[in-house]
């Protein structure tokens, strides 16, 4: 019997986080054969789409469409499959049954990794909160008695936080560097669909090429585009070489 495919799981905040800080992870990842979805709690239509509310007279639907639309075309660019939830932001306000959703997106899929934003952000409260939700839906699945079904195989993922905006402030501490050298032009690509934010597309190009920098030097690899991540969990390994 052939191998399940490998997934993996990006639980995003806003519709612009997963392009600027995991987008080379999704389209490597996706490249490679994964299934990748990404959950996204909210359309960021109140304070993640800057220039969409400069038009006069724009409404809140129209928003929130483009937003939508834009975060659909980023997804399927970078070779994933993307959910909605419509929690609102500025502030993101989860609720049950969005949990209980979130929690059979883990049993369904059974991610191979999950990706999210860090744990602290005090620039934007609906980062952690989005990190927060992500793992009481992780921890939560894992239960034997929530929604018990004998035949379920489901094993907790590790879980990796991406980069915030202003990492130093965030206790944001990086131990993965992912070279995205291979991608970097479809994430580049993503970048530019995500009309309402292009004042950040120059900004994530420079973070990547800092990382990519910082990757090579601790590599020894040649490496010119990189992702950072915090993994939040120990990697179990038999050796250290």
């Amino acid at each position: 019997m052939p191998s399940p495919q490998k997934t993996g799981l990006v639980v995003t905040a806003h519709p612009g986080d997963f392009v600027w800080r995991a987008g080379g992870a999704i389209a490597l990842h996706a490249k490679r054969g994964f299934r990748v979805k990404i959950l996204c709690l909210s359309y960021g239509e109140r304070g993640e789409s800057q220039f969409a509310w400069k038009k006069a007279g724009v409404k809140m639907e129209e928003v929130k469409a483009q937003r939508r639309e834009e975060a659909e075309a980023a997804a399927a660019l970078l070779g994933a499959e993307i959910e909605f939830m419509d929690a609102g932001d500025y502030p993101l306000r989860t609720t049950e049954p969005m949990l209980e959703r979130a929690i059979d997106i883990f049993h369904e899929l059974n991610p191979s990794f999950v990706l999210t934003h860090a744990l602290e952000d005090p620039y934007n409260v609906d980062h952690p909160e989005a990190t927060r939700f992500a793992q009481e839906a992780r921890i939560i699945a894992q239960a034997a008695g929530h929604k018990p079904d004998p035949n379920r195989a489901y094993a907790a993922p590790p879980l990796f936080l991406f980069e915030p905006h202003q990492p130093e402030q965030c206790n944001f501490r990086p131990n993965v560097i992912l070279n995205i050298d291979e991608v970097w032009e479809v994430k580049r690509q993503a970048f530019e669909i995500l009309a309402a934010q292009k004042h950040l597309w120059e900004y994530y190009t420079r973070v990547a090429l800092n990382r990519g920098m910082q990757g090579g030097r601790n590599s020894g690899k040649a490496m010119t585009y990189g992702e950072a991540y915090q993994r939040l969990f120990p990697e179990a390994l038999e050796t250290l070489a």
